[in-house]
């Protein structure tokens, strides 16, 4: 029988994201600090969902090198939004698939929702948002070569 890396998603106490992929006894972990980034998307006038959702691939995209080098990443997820994603204050998102060359990964905890992570004006109008993702990242080869070294 074999073994399917585990991708692991949990949100500790709305105040940091953790990612952690595992594969046998081998093991890697990345949080994102939520407070840290979205006062600074704040402080830059950034989208912060929007913003969320790029570092979100690509701590994915990291945490997974760090256990399976692999030069293509497939992330497949949905989100749900109070309003499109530029001027989105809550979000909720449903990480459906993960595959790093083609092996798919078993999703823990791949649905959570992010609350405040925009100021609202007084005048904000919540309409529901939804849009899904299918994005397939590429390591570049030099990444991937130092990825690799790091492994043996």
């Amino acid at each position: 029988m074999a073994v399917s890396p585990v991708l692991v998603i949990k949100l500790v106490e709305d105040s940091a994201l953790s990612v952690r992929a595992r594969l046998y006894d081998d093991f890697a972990e990345h949080e994102i600090v939520l407070n840290s980034v979205i006062t600074y998307w704040w402080a830059n006038n950034l989208p912060p969902a929007s913003k969320f959702l790029e570092l979100f691939d690509s701590v994915i995209k990291r945490t997974i090198n760090e256990i399976m080098p692999h030069k293509t990443l497939n992330l497949k997820y949905e989100v749900k939004a109070n309003q499109i994603l530029d001027k989105a204050s809550e979000i909720e998102v449903n990480l459906i698939s993960v595959s790093a060359d083609d092996i798919g990964f078993k999703i823990e905890n791949g649905k959570f929702s992010l609350s405040g992570i925009r100021k609202v004006e007084p005048d904000f109008e919540a309409k529901e948002f939804e849009t899904a993702f299918d994005h397939v990242i590429e390591t570049p080869d030099i990444v991937l070569k130092k990825y690799l070294e790091m492994k043996k």
